[in-house]
């Protein structure tokens, strides 16, 4: 490994300028959404998240097609890709959403994508369902006017989600990346404190504090941008804090 990817692997989620206590504010544990010995877990907690994401009050699903959509408003027919769609409630609400927008929906985990092709998205007349690595997108050059990450970075090493910025980028002109919010440390330590007692309880809570440990802070998005390629620029569209962390990643 040259020193360049030694250092990508070594760099905080809060970024290489991330404080002393940041850099202990992250973990190297798994959730349950990424192991394979805890399937009936795992299926809970992707159950929740997406009761979450249709719920009106919280409308993940929603605010995300959003973003999604003003990010391609001059586009008249965009071509969409969606990485991670996990159970698809986010490329359902961009097909509704957008009348001509065409959706290809995508997952690494082979049953995700088999549940979404036996339904509703696998017979829709835009939308396209397909098994697909975030970090190895199979398509030509610009293809896509958008490729979307939602709520799903935070999975992957510092490694593999630089990988994410380059594949992103060259199969799409630009990349949404859409995830948890990495807070500044004294906030963030309040905010585990209040969901640490429960995680015993809660799959989907147990999950949700490990994403925010390992969450990726506005200037971590940048250095993964950078490695990927000196040319990728990233623009936020929030500011740091409790809001979920929105950056567009493209090519120069």
């Amino acid at each position: 490994m040259d020193s360049r990817a030694c250092d990508i692997a070594r760099m905080p989620r809060g970024g290489p300028d991330a404080s002393w206590l940041d850099r202990r504010l992250q973990t190297d544990r798994l959730e349950y959404l990424d192991r394979d010995d805890v399937d009936d877990l795992k299926q809970k907690v992707m159950d929740s998240l997406d009761r979450a994401g249709r719920r009106r009050w919280i409308g993940i699903h929603e605010k995300c097609a959003r973003i999604a959509i003003r990010e391609v408003a001059d586009v008249p027919s965009p071509k969409i890709l969606e990485l991670g769609a996990g159970l698809g409630g986010l490329s359902r609400r961009l097909l509704e959403r957008h009348p001509t927008a065409q959706v290809t929906v995508t997952d690494i985990d082979p049953a995700f994508v088999a549940g979404m092709a036996a339904g509703d998205l696998g017979s829709h007349p835009r939308a396209v369902v397909r098994e697909m690595d975030a970090t190895e997108i199979d398509s030509t050059d610009g293809y896509y006017d958008l490729a979307v990450f939602a709520l799903s970075l935070h999975h992957l090493s510092p490694e593999l989600a630089a990988q994410v910025f380059a594949a992103g980028t060259r199969a799409a002109k630009k990349l949404l990346i859409v995830d948890l919010p990495r807070p500044p440390a004294p906030l963030h330590i309040v905010l585990l404190a209040v969901v640490l007692p429960l995680i015993k309880f809660s799959p989907l809570q147990h999950d949700g504090f490990i994403s925010s440990l390992r969450a990726y802070s506005p200037s971590a998005l940048r250095a993964l941008g950078h490695h990927a390629d000196p040319k990728i620029t990233v623009e936020f569209r929030t500011k740091r804090g409790l809001s979920p962390t929105v950056a567009v990643a493209r090519r120069a």
